[in-house]
Order: structure tokens, then C-alpha cells, then sequence
């Protein structure tokens, strides 16, 4: 009888072509993928890190090594250094294979490394959300899902119950309100399906028609956002011509004045942003 497969080497396999993909390492029986961090200083359990009260520790350091001088960029900054990973796995794998990985908080682990700040998020255990013909749907690690809404849905309320005392605890120490902290959970769960499709050629409209359902999952579970991220058309005549704009700004321009408002940041001119994106086009090295 043939093995069945690991249903998570199919999202690692499918990422492999793309130029940006921030896969967090994973270490599951039968799919070990990510070099990790050996030697970082220390690691760090989600749920632990969090009823230990490194939150305001580790944040208060990162902030200290990347000198933003700033709260708001360095609340991004550390979003952007625990869960880009994570949402990544779960966001781009959803559109690439419709198996959506399960997130646990006693199951992401941070490395730490005291002179560079946190390493490459670890993932422990592989339970993963299928539909029940993939060929995967078989394996011990799979949750079999009646159809793609359900899967959807049980790919958001994990990642709202994984994220959500990291999210909590951040708010608590920065006074960051939870609807900017969510909404950069929300915009990179669309980016990060909108890429992958525009990377490869693919149905721009598709690829964003499930990130809004996931987008709507998650906020069903538990998150909250002021603003929804919007799709950007800036070329209609070529495969990479549809971006995005972000729902919620990540502030990035308050610790790098001269550097201005991001290409998808909503506080940009969409004049300016169209200009930016139709040079991406002339000169592809540019693009992200």
C-alpha cells in the first residue's frame, strides 16, 4: 500500500519557485524544512513567552537593537520578526494547495539571539487542514474539512487563538491599539496570497476572492481592524499589473522619514503609488 503523504511537503514544495517566500522552519515527522537557528541564545514558546511575560522584555530589546526611535514602526517590527512566517505558512500554502497549516501556540517556538534580535520563527508538529479528496487527506497529521469554507475558517480560528496573547500582551506593554495590530495580520494574510499569484501569472482577482475569506475568518474569530486592504489594478495589460493597498499603515515611514510612505501604505497618493508600481514593470529588479 503506497505511504501516504505529509500534507505540509506539498506547501513547501509549492513554494520553492517563488522569489519571496518566508517559509518559518518547520521540524514535523516526515517533513523537515528550514535550516532554524542552532544557535541561537535562547527560544521561546509562544504561549509560554507569553504567560512568563517576555512580551515587554523581548520588545522593549528588539526595539533597542533596531533603533527606530519610534513605538509605532517598532510595534511592526516585531509583528513583522515573530508572525511573518507563520502567517506566510498559512496564507500562501491556503492558495497554493488549499491545505492550510494549523497553528498552535505550544507549537511556535522564537529563537534569540541577543545581538540580532529574534531568528526565524520554528514550527513543531504538522496538523494541517485538507478537503477530503486530496491525496493527503489520509495521513495522521491531516484534519479532513468538508469543503474550502471550512477549511478557511478552522486555518483563521487558529491562527486568531496562536496570535492572540502575543497580539494581547504587545497592546498591554505599547498601548498600540489592537485594531493596528490586527490589521497588519489582516493585510499580510492578503499579501501573501496576492504575491504568490502575481509571482507566478496567475488570476490576480482569484487569489485575492480567497484572501478576503480568509480575511473574513479571521475577524469572525476574534481579530479586529479598523480597515480592509484593497486590491489596485495599475496595468490591466500585463500578468503582474494588480496590486494592493493596505488597510492599516505600519508606520514604517515614522522610523525612516526620508524614506517616505511605502508603495501599498494607504496613506499614499494612489498618482504616486500608480507611478511607483508601473516602474516595477519597466524595471522587474525593483519589484518585491
Amino acid at each position: 500500500m503506497p505511504e501516504v503523504p505529509v500534507p505540509l511537503q506539498a506547501v513547501v514544495d509549492a513554494c520553492a519557485p517563488l522569489k519571496f517566500s518566508p517559509l518559518p522552519a518547520l521540524r514535523a515527522p516526515g517533513v523537515t524544512a528550514g535550516a532554524g537557528d542552532p544557535v541561537a541564545d535562547q527560544w521561546f514558546r509562544t504561549d509560554l513567552m507569553v504567560a512568563d511575560g517576555e512580551v515587554p522584555v523581548l520588545f522593549e530589546r528588539l526595539t533597542a537593537l533596531g533603533g527606530r526611535g519610534h513605538r509605532l514602526p517598532a510595534v511592526t517590527d516585531f509583528l513583522r520578526a515573530t508572525l511573518r512566517e507563520p502567517v506566510f505558512l498559512v496564507s500562501a500554502g491556503t492558495y497554493l494547495t488549499r491545505r492550510a497549516a494549523l497553528l498552535d501556540a505550544d507549537r511556535l517556538w522564537f529563537p534569540w539571539r541577543s545581538e540580532s534580535g529574534f531568528g526565524t520563527p520554528t514550527l513543531t508538529g504538522g496538523r494541517t487542514a485538507v478537503l477530503a479528496d486530496d491525496p493527503a487527506a489520509g495521513h495522521p497529521s491531516a484534519v479532513v474539512c468538508a469543503d474550502e469554507d471550512e477549511l478557511v475558517r478552522l486555518a483563521a480560528e487558529h491562527m486568531v487563538a496562536a496570535f492572540t496573547p502575543v497580539i494581547d500582551a504587545l497592546h498591554a506593554h505599547t498601548r498600540v491599539g489592537l485594531r493596528t495590530l490586527w490589521g497588519w495580520v489582516l493585510d499580510t494574510s492578503h499579501f501573501y496570497m496576492l504575491n504568490p499569484a502575481r509571482f507566478l501569472g496567475r488570476d490576480a482577482g482569484e487569489a485575492w476572492r480567497l484572501a478576503r475569506a480568509l480575511g473574513d475568518a479571521l475577524i469572525e474569530a476574534g481579530a479586529v481592524t479598523r480597515a480592509r486592504p484593497r486590491l489596485f489594478p495599475f496595468r490591466e495589460d500585463h500578468p503582474r499589473g494588480t496590486w494592493a493597498v493596505r488597510g492599516t499603515c505600519c508606520f514604517d515611514y515614522k522610523g525612516d522619514p526620508e524614506h517616505g510612505f511605502c508603495t501599498t501604505c494607504p496613506l499614499k497618493c494612489d498618482d504616486d503609488r500608480r507611478d511607483e508600481l508601473q516602474e516595477w514593470i519597466r524595471n522587474p529588479a525593483l519589484a518585491p
